[in-house]
């Protein structure tokens, strides 16, 4: 586990929400679809805002080294880290071939996308749909998380 790498993850996410949550950009767009009046983020906590959404960041930063790294699956294979003293030459064997396959940025940001599309997007969907929200609302806000999974699956999986 690289917690620096999902530290940076996680960091990643202020950047591209003060882009895609900007007035020129879905800002203007996405206030007037949640209903948020433009005076709201002034009387707004917004250090409780920014430090909720760091939390939440990391953990999911935390779940998306899991999916984006196939080698935690072989890992778990032999139990865990803690079990590489006693796991059997055929791990060593498969670990030396492929330990690095597939940590690239792009791979990592294929499956962080992957994650924001069938998983970001059907949960945000299912919630807007009961709040009775629109599909601009839908789409601006599971954008967002398809972005920041791309980025960060990709910071996460590269970064070894």
């Amino acid at each position: 586990m690289n917690f620096l790498a999902i530290l940076v993850a996680a960091v990643s996410t202020f950047p591209v929400g003060f882009i895609w949550y900007s007035p020129k950009v879905f800002g203007t767009i996405w206030m007037r679809e949640a209903g948020v009046a433009p005076e709201a983020p002034k009387n707004a906590n917004m250090l409780k805002i920014f430090g909720l959404t760091f939390i939440f960041a990391l953990m999911l930063g935390f779940i998306l080294q899991f999916l984006t790294i196939h080698q935690s699956g072989a890992m778990g294979m032999i139990g865990g880290p803690r079990f590489l003293e006693t796991a059997k030459p055929s791990f060593a064997a498969f670990m030396a071939d492929y330990g690095h396959a597939f940590r690239t940025f792009k791979h990592g940001a294929l499956h962080g996308f992957m994650t924001g599309l069938f998983m970001a997007l059907p949960i945000i969907g299912i919630n807007a749909q009961f709040e009775g929200r629109s599909w601009k609302y839908i789409l601006i806000n599971a954008g967002y998380f398809m972005v920041c999974f791309t980025i960060m699956g990709g910071i996460i999986c590269a970064w070894e």
